[in-house]
């Protein structure tokens, strides 16, 4: 089969698909419409497909010799963003917006299946596509607790993602620890109410919040090593009803992201320094506090073996290994419940394009992709199954 040539002759689909997509986002676990279209793609091109975590869809390829499975997987939902782009295909639906690339993660692996289910008969073993619904919220474990790594069971898994921080052309792809892992957080100061003509009659939970949010900084410039990333942020703070009433209570919320090797004996020295500042600060200022944690990912892991099929797959994609830099970040993916499980890789095409526009950041309003990248995300999901199943 000439790849190149089934790629090409599927493109107008692939756009089709990733702009309809676009046009009608939906967020985690409320993708019915997007997992509907994709069921019925997948049992046009013969798959076995069924319904997992809600949302989420599985097409089963089963090849015409007995072998390994692997796993490729697509995120589909998006985010509670108003889109500000000017584009035909922009969101219909106020206050959501793809704003992170899953609308092209997913037209790619649908494409990306009907090629390979035109090719049956070459596979020796199956592959499961797996298109996850709630990735901003952790949604894979609840796909792997419902059992999508069984039956068959799951020997490798990759995926990848669209990235505009790496260039048009470029591929990210590193060993090892990738993206972070990730602590999200909910936290209540509790003080006490009163009138801002009298503060010490009350204990004003917005100060104490705003010395927390200071005062956190610390862990992460002199607690943590520079050579072990360490980020904690802030999102979110509410407070107050009124501009000269003092608050009974300050809610915030946000995320701890960190990159290590040893990661759980790490993660629980981090979450000590995180609430020994929190209950010393409002000790010190007579405030309470409740912290909420919710469950997030680990830590992107990629294996060495895994990343050279990748590899290879970039060199017949593209045409050279140096197109091809070593990327990692403190953003997070829950694909790393997948590398935590199976020997698995996940790697960065680039899509960032200043002339297009597509050099926004993502989660921006402005996000939007180089769709002239789309075609290379097909080819790297038919190259890397390929090259697993028949090595």
């Amino acid at each position: 089969m000439d790849i190149k040539k089934e790629v090409a002759l599927l493109n107008d689909e692939l756009i089709k698909l990733r702009q309809d997509f676009h046009m009608h986002p939906e967020l985690g676990y409320e993708e019915y419409r997007t997992s509907k279209i994709v069921a019925n793609y997948l049992e046009e091109c013969g798959l076995e497909v069924k319904t997992v975590a809600k949302t989420g869809v599985v097409g089963l390829l089963r090849g015409r010799e007995q072998g390994r499975t692997v796993l490729l997987r697509a995120d589909m939902d998006a985010l509670a963003q108003t889109e500000m782009n000017d584009v035909p295909y922009k969101s219909v639906y106020e206050g959501k917006m793809h704003a992170c690339g899953h609308d092209g993660h997913t037209a790619m692996l649908l494409v990306a299946a009907k090629i390979l289910s035109r090719c049956r008969d070459q596979l020796k073993g199956n592959i499961k596509f797996v298109f996850q619904p709630n990735e901003e919220t952790a949604g894979a474990l609840d796909m792997i607790n419902e059992g999508i790594l069984e039956n068959p069971r799951v020997d490798a898994a990759f995926g990848l993602h669209l990235w505009t921080p790496i260039e048009s052309g470029k591929i990210g792809l590193v060993a090892g620890p990738t993206m972070a892992a990730n602590e999200e957080f909910e936290l209540a100061i509790i003080g006490k109410a009163g009138h801002t003509s009298s503060p010490q009659t009350a204990v004003d939970p917005i100060i104490v919040a705003a010395t927390i949010v200071q005062s956190l900084q610390t862990v992460q410039t002199r607690e943590s090593s520079v050579l072990t990333p360490t980020l904690i942020m802030f999102g979110k703070i509410q407070g107050g009803t009124g501009r000269n009433i003092i608050a009974d209570k300050v809610e915030l919320g946000g995320t701890i992201r960190y990159l290590y090797e040893d990661e759980v004996r790490n993660k629980e020295l981090l979450k000590e320094k995180f609430e020994r500042v929190i209950k010393g600060i409002c000790a010190a200022m007579r405030a309470e506090y409740e912290m909420k944690y919710i469950p997030s990912n680990p830590s992107v892991m990629n294996d060495p073996k895994m990343v050279e099929l990748v590899r290879t797959a970039v060199k017949e994609t593209l045409g050279s290994e140096s197109v091809i830099v070593p990327y990692l970040c403190m953003a997070g993916d829950d694909f790393a419940e997948f590398t935590h499980r199976v020997p698995s890789a996940y790697y960065f095409v680039g899509t960032g394009n200043k002339e297009k526009g597509t050099d926004y950041p993502h989660h921006h309003p402005r996000f939007n992709i180089d769709e002239d990248t789309l075609a290379t995300g097909v080819e790297l999901h038919v190259r890397t199954a390929l090259a697993f199943l028949n090595d």
